[in-house]
């Protein structure tokens, strides 16, 4: 059984950082593209970015461009997401997910991922 933690979220101040953590356990972590998603109230979930399996593509939403940074450690089975100049607007409840499909390039579709955590909640304070 697929199970996912995350860690990390907390209330922070608009320009500052969180590091959430994902410690996947269960499957073979190194053949999956992982992805971050977030939610808020009344709202879909939406991708954030994702890494493939390998490591060598990051994709991310426009709106965290050059802010949040995905990287995986394969040893330790658990892929981050730094977040940076955070922003009110980046509030949110913040999921990892595991690709449903080994050894394939992530998607932004949340229906292609079969195994989520249980989320974490970020708070950003204008």
């Amino acid at each position: 059984q697929v199970q996912l933690v995350e860690s990390g979220g907390g209330l922070v101040q608009a320009g500052g950082s969180l590091r959430l953590s994902c410690v996947v356990s269960g499957r073979t972590f190194s053949w999956y593209s992982m992805g971050w998603f977030r939610q808020t109230p009344g709202k879909e979930r939406v991708f954030v970015g994702a890494i493939k399996w390998s490591g060598s593509s990051t994709p991310y939403a426009d709106s965290v461009k050059g802010r949040f940074t995905i990287s995986r450690d394969n040893v330790k089975n658990t892929v981050y997401l730094q977040m940076n100049s955070l922003k009110p607007e980046d509030t949110a409840v913040y999921y990892c997910a595991m690709f449903g499909s080994r050894w394939r390039e992530p998607t932004q579709q949340s229906e292609d991922y079969d195994s989520w955590g249980q989320g974490t909640q970020v708070t950003v304070s204008s």
